[in-house]
């Protein structure tokens, strides 16, 4: 008997201020990174799903974002981007 399946993780990669395309408000954003893994014999072994979003922390909106926006919103994090309180505008709406 062979037991297989799927796991998910989240991982929050990081925290923006960004203009929420839903409520408009400028508010914090997370960045986030779901990675769905098969599983052999409860052992994850590999990803085979990457998905990539932004949730908005004012209203909730949840926005599905690309690889590529993903690493550039990310680079913006780590070298400062706006100074907080600064509102910018997304990469995308919605």
């Amino acid at each position: 008997m062979i037991i297989f399946g799927t796991k998910g993780y989240v991982y929050q990669l990081a925290i923006l201020t960004l203009l929420c395309g839903h409520c408009g408000n400028p508010a914090a954003h997370t960045l986030r990174k779901r990675v769905t893994k098969f599983t052999l014999f409860f052992v994850p072994l590999f990803p085979f799903s990457t998905k990539y979003a932004t949730q908005c922390t004012f209203c909730g909106a949840e926005q599905k974002i690309t690889n590529e926006q993903a690493e550039q919103l990310q680079a913006q994090a780590v070298s400062g981007g706006q100074p907080y309180g600064q509102p910018q505008q997304q990469p995308y709406q919605s």
